[in-house]
């Protein structure tokens, strides 16, 4: 087994307060906040690497009416990865903080957005009355698959969720036609494993195996930003896997009233 990629401290325990912790969670967050790099950069950046190189149809896809959205993301990840310490932007490629050299094929927005940040990025795009999953650059899924969501609406995309009841589609639905370019939405999940794989793609009906142990926490801050010009919604996700024995004692000891 290969050595886990882990980041040494979670930043927020999101069922410490039930504003975040009651579906669907969802808060304001910063504008131009919805990037991060952490301790976790280089080997996450290293495993979505070798995802998109070998395993390409399963972690990449684009509607091609989706387009104009992965393009303009595209552009708007370059202008925000110019001020990121590490990163060296030019004209046909950038060099990330690992040192590693990444080329801006302009034909693959997707491809190349997946090996630039450490975040997925999926676009959603309002058609009649739903928002749709219409590209996404997807290496570190939670029991779900890409190929069974691209081009689906929403709340089918949660369908199996449990707790992803028809009120609680309703409430999201509402907060995304809400959304404003000058305004991001975030929310946190948290989940027990034992397995800190990052890739964990599961077909719908295939359960979570529950953990034998409880070795890790894995959290996703999931960020939704408004792109200004085709109206397209990014749902970004910063996957989080730490090892619970390193949460603070506080959130530890919080976990079991959460149902964690």
């Amino acid at each position: 087994m290969s050595e886990p990629i882990l980041q040494s401290r979670l930043p927020y325990a999101p069922w410490m307060e039930p504003r975040t912790w009651r579906l669907p969670g969802i808060v304001p967050a910063e504008p131009g906040s919805w990037l991060s790099v952490d301790d976790a950069f280089a080997g996450q950046m290293a495993e979505r690497d070798r995802l998109i190189a070998e395993r390409p149809d399963a972690v990449v896809g684009m509607l091609e009416r989706a387009r104009p959205a992965a393009e303009e993301l595209l552009g708007m990840v370059l202008e925000k990865l110019r001020s990121v310490p590490g990163y060296a932007v030019g004209g046909a490629e950038v060099t990330r903080p690992d040192g590693v050299t990444v080329p801006l094929d302009r034909a693959a927005p997707m491809r190349v957005l997946g090996r630039l940040v450490q975040e997925d990025l999926c676009l959603l795009m309002q058609e009649g009355e739903e928002a749709v999953l219409v590209a996404a650059a997807l290496c570190f899924p939670a029991s779900w698959t890409l190929a069974e969501k691209l081009g689906r609406p929403m709340v089918r995309i949660h369908e199996p969720v449990t707790h992803y009841t028809e009120d609680v589609a309703k409430r999201v639905q509402r907060l995304f036609d809400a959304i404003r370019p000058e305004q991001p939405l975030q929310r946190w999940n948290a989940l027990v494993y034992d397995d800190p794989e990052l890739h964990q793609p599961r077909l719908e009906g295939q359960r979570r195996p529950r953990p034998v142990r409880r070795d890790y926490l894995r959290s996703e801050r999931q960020v939704l930003v408004r792109l200004p010009q085709t109206r397209a919604v990014l749902f970004s996700i910063h996957t989080h896997v730490v090892e619970i024995a390193r949460l603070d004692a506080a959130a530890r000891d919080c976990m079991a009233a959460a149902g964690l």
